[in-house]
């Protein structure tokens, strides 16, 4: 069920909403359930423990972490996981002024996150006094962070506000909103009509124009080499069965962006990361057509215009899906613009490609290729430090020896500096879902992102599925105690932490610019940390692991466990901060001007 089908509003609900004197507080929970949503993430106050235990009470699940940032990270991954918007609340002055972070990322990654934030009464605000307590104008402070800022000023706006908040976070290209929640407003009642199906307020399924379809057809079925380019909105949208269907009927390779990396069942062996992966450069440049699918053909692909797509420019023809108009022809020139949802337009060019192209040979050498560079480079990492001498394990071993342990229909989520630098090259598995902070590059969102997902992902399907943090120690740090929410909610979530008491990357920058021996001021911190008995103090499960052949094991022993455990993996320093693989490939991400 996609989030423009939601739970119907039943006729129960209908004559109660008409028959007026309903709290804004409950009525704010209607108009999210009309959109499908039936979690809650933030830390009560007394603006919202009205909301809070009516929402409860309906069977939402309501999580409340340790820290509003990490409530917006939940959020944010709640949306990822589901397809659907979602809401997180904060309380008033500091709340909000800690939930930033989160606001400010869901901007930059792009994430439909409407952020309800408590004030107080507008009597108040509107004194003219000095030294008011928990009090900020908020607004101000957040606008330039969101797409839309609204306020519940009377209680006959809640629908407008609300619908309008939703409205704009999913249209165009998604984003965060922000609607102020006063206290005098909270128990107001209204005469509330009956809810509205999203479809009915606002544009949903946005088909793309028959035409440019017809065209866009036209070109794939004259290609010699086509590829499909899969962003991050593929996932976010959950479009994989339908985009599934179009890569068989273009029998092409699918070239992942950094932010699309979660894999679509069925086509896996004929998907690739760009840039990381061989096959991917040598699929890109034989291509001489693509259908660029939910990306922003930004600088992590070059923008489709530089290095490996340079040579081939003046003859490959371009097909963009976007949902945002505004985003066509901006970072490169395109053939054909199909306007539209993701979720609409590909099943329309799917269906106007009949019975498709036929399999070249390019494709079977592609799939192969890029097998056999995944099983090279896990036997290339067996030379590498296993952590059974003098030195701890090698960062390719921890990541290869991790991803071989993932568990089958689990959640992926990544967080870290190198040790994700690393994973890019040497992961072994591949998740249909992965959870990671891609755009915005803001390390500390796995833990929190992990708990979001898992609890959106059981409340939404009624499964509870497998989690895996692929982690660092300094990333970990930031977040650690919404460990205790894992806890809480017993989620089988294991945490995989490289640890080198350091910052990783920071320590490679000093490296690089000023040679060995110089002082790496600020990126070493105390190597007396323990996560697995931080993990046993929260009341999850915790292992140290010292050489590769634990590493496994001690995975399969954390899910046998049942609830949440964290595994302490001693990796090398050195080659953490030096032998990052492929990382001249990474920095021409940050081509200054050149691209």
């Amino acid at each position: 069920m996609s989030y423009d089908d939601p739970k119907p509003v039943t006729a129960t609900s209908e004559l109660k909403l008409a028959a007026g004197g309903v709290p804004v507080y409950k009525r704010i929970l209607d108009l999210f359930e009309a959109e499908g949503i039936r979690t809650l993430f933030g830390i009560p106050d007394p603006n919202f423990v009205h909301l809070c235990l009516e929402a409860e009470q309906r069977g939402w699940t309501v999580v409340s972490p340790h820290h509003e940032a990490a409530a917006g990270f939940m959020a944010e991954a709640a949306s990822r996981i589901t397809g659907k918007p979602a809401l997180c609340f904060g309380t008033l002055g500091p709340g909000l002024a800690n939930m930033m972070p989160a606001i400010q990322c869901c901007k930059v990654e792009n994430s439909p996150v409407i952020f309800l934030g408590g004030q107080r009464a507008r009597v108040t605000e509107r004194r003219v006094r000095r030294g008011r307590i928990q009090f900020v104008r908020q607004e101000p402070m957040i606008e330039d962070s969101v797409k839309y800022s609204g306020a519940i000023e009377y209680a006959d706006q809640t629908d407008e506000v609300i619908r309008e908040a939703i409205r704009i976070a999913m249209s165009g290209t998604p984003g965060p909103t922000y609607v102020e929640y006063p206290s005098h407003v909270i128990l107001e009642e209204l005469d509330a009509p009956p809810v509205l199906p999203p479809h009915r307020y606002r544009l949903t399924n946005q088909g793309a124009d028959g035409d440019r379809i017809a065209e866009a057809a036209e070109l794939i079925l004259k290609a010699k080499n086509p590829i499909l380019l899969v962003g991050h909105a593929v996932h976010t949208t959950k479009s994989g069965d339908a985009v599934r269907e179009l890569a068989l009927k273009m029998n092409c390779p699918v070239i992942q962006t950094s932010g699309g990396t979660s894999y679509i069942k069925g086509i896996e062996d004929r998907t690739f990361q760009y840039v990381f992966s061989d096959a991917s450069i040598e699929a890109v440049e034989a291509s001489d057509c693509v259908v660029a699918l939910a990306t922003e053909l930004g600088e992590p692909v070059h923008f489709g215009r530089w290095r490996h797509w340079y040579a081939g420019e003046a003859n490959r023809k371009w097909i963009y899906v976007q949902q945002d108009p505004t985003a066509i022809g901006v970072n490169r020139p395109i053939d054909v613009p199909l306007v539209g949802d993701v979720r609409a337009v590909v099943p329309q060019l799917t269906r106007a490609l009949g019975e498709g192209r036929p399999a070249g040979e390019d494709l079977a050498k592609f799939m192969r290729d890029g097998q056999a560079e995944l099983d090279q480079l896990a036997v290339e990492s067996l030379s590498k430090s296993d952590g059974r001498g003098n030195v701890p394990i090698h960062t390719s071993r921890f990541i290869v020896e991790t991803t071989k342990a993932f568990p089958k229909d689990g959640i992926m989520i990544r967080d870290g500096g190198a040790s994700v630098v690393f994973g890019w090259t040497y992961n072994q598995c591949k998740p249909n879902d992965v959870i990671w902070n891609q755009n915005y590059g803001h390390i500390g969102t796995g833990l929190p992102y992990a708990t979001g997902a898992m609890l959106a992902d059981q409340a939404e399907t009624g499964k509870v599925r497998p989690g895996m943090l692929v982690t660092s120690d300094s990333s970990f740090l930031f977040h650690i105690a919404e460990l205790e929410v894992a806890v809480r909610r017993n989620l089988p979530l294991v945490c995989v932490v490289a640890v080198d008491f350091q910052w990783g990357l920071e320590v490679g920058v000093y490296k690089r610019t000023f040679g060995q021996g110089t002082a790496e001021t600020g990126t070493h911190w105390s190597d007396k940390v323990r996560f697995d008995k931080i993990a046993e103090g929260l009341g999850a499960y915790g292992e140290y692991v010292t050489t590769a052949d634990e590493i496994a094991p001690a995975i399969a022993r954390a899910y046998a466990q049942g609830g949440p455990a964290v595994i302490h993996v001693a990796i090398d320093p050195k080659a953490n901060s030096e032998e990052m693989p492929k990382y001249d490939r990474f920095r021409t991400w940050y081509a200054e001007g050149t691209q």
